[in-house]
């Protein structure tokens, strides 16, 4: 399986997601705001694999931290630490991550020394890591029991092994629905304007030996009023304590075209995402991007100069929209604002 982000110790390589479907490369990174630069400039995207590639860049940090006095160190590790995590605001691992790892380096810079706390730092990030190849998996797993048989399945974006540290959350449902024999096609959106449906979510399928159809993002709703459609099944960056989701933009339209059409609207989540200091939807951070990836296509201008663009990368379904949370813990069902508290709090009790 395609593996986005593969740790080196001394350097970090991350598979540059702009030139796929075309090639396949890799990014190295060297230091901490290299992988911070590289979060921004989307050569690694999706929630959990920003978060996984975070937890290393404060590895590296902590690295150059060991080579100062304990009070320099830790003013290096924060700094470093608050830009990283502000590469990208909206997905709630990165900065989850982020803190994780700091809050390990620095208490093995308290106990162990400058030369403890790289060790603690980069076990922390490669936990990280592996964590979420077992969650992507048990989403996999429950996710699939709300597929039924011969199943039409859309998805949006990219939440797959290419967004995570393998398998996938959304395409994590996708995977084990397809192993159990349950799929019969897959629509992949195209996800405009930066196309990860089409040019990443469609590779990766057929890496997989998966059926794969690419949608015009508008042609989503007509696809629908023809029966073609059994469920829609997404991935989020963000979900509020009343189980509003933050997801690619264009997530909240197809929510909506589902609850016309009467068709189950199902988000695949890891509860790294989940940010119980958020109430709602209203209060998440939305990023908002260059307006030359909407006017320009692949550098090619689209649109007459002087138009201006509106390029949220995310938007935001509220929680009546959506039929279920599927988590590693359990299956978030309505009503989600209710019930969300009771799967956060038993996962909080079992860890």
């Amino acid at each position: 399986m395609v593996q986005a982000v593969i740790w080196q110790r001394d350097r970090l390589l991350l598979l540059d997601q702009r030139a796929l479907p075309e090639r396949i490369e890799y990014v190295q990174c060297g230091n901490f705001r290299e992988i911070a630069r590289a979060i921004k400039d989307m050569v690694v995207r999706g929630a959990p694999a920003i978060g996984i590639a975070g937890g290393y860049a404060v590895a590296m940090a902590a690295a150059e931290a060991s080579q100062m006095p304990p009070s320099l160190a830790r003013e290096h590790l924060g700094k470093a630490a608050e830009e990283i995590a502000s590469a990208r605001p909206t997905a709630v691992n990165l900065a989850w991550a982020v803190n994780r790892v700091l809050k390990a380096a620095t208490l093995a810079l308290e106990s162990e020394g400058p030369q403890g706390v790289i060790a603690a730092a980069e076990r922390e990030a490669y936990e990280v890591e592996r964590e979420d190849i077992e969650v992507n998996r048990a989403i996999g797993e429950r996710g699939a029991s709300l597929v039924p048989e011969g199943a039409r399945i859309l998805t949006h974006c990219n939440a797959g092994a290419l967004a995570t540290g393998g398998y996938g959350t959304a395409l994590g449902v996708v995977r084990r629905a397809w192993e159990q024999g349950k799929v019969s096609m897959v629509y992949a959106d195209e996800t405009r304007p930066y196309l990860q449906g089409a040019r990443l979510t469609a590779w990766e399928l057929l890496q997989d030996g998966i059926k794969v159809t690419v949608l015009v993002d508008s042609a989503a709703g007509y696809l629908m009023a023809k029966g073609g459609v059994d469920l829609v099944v997404v991935g989020a960056d963000r979900v509020a304590r009343n189980g509003d989701v933050a997801n690619k933009i264009g997530t909240y339209t197809l929510a909506c075209l589902a609850k016309l059409h009467s068709i189950p609207f199902y988000v695949a989540a890891p509860l790294s995402t989940f940010d119980m200091s958020i109430e709602s939807g209203s209060d998440i951070p939305i990023e908002e991007r260059a307006e030359s990836e909407v006017l320009s296509f692949f550098g090619r201008p689209v649109a007459p100069e002087g138009a201006r663009a509106f390029n949220p990368s995310f938007d935001i379904t509220p929680a009546s929209l959506i039929s279920g949370i599927i988590t590693e813990k359990g299956v978030i069902l309505p009503d989600i604002a209710e019930n969300l508290p009771k799967v956060i709090g038993s996962a909080k009790e079992g860890a």
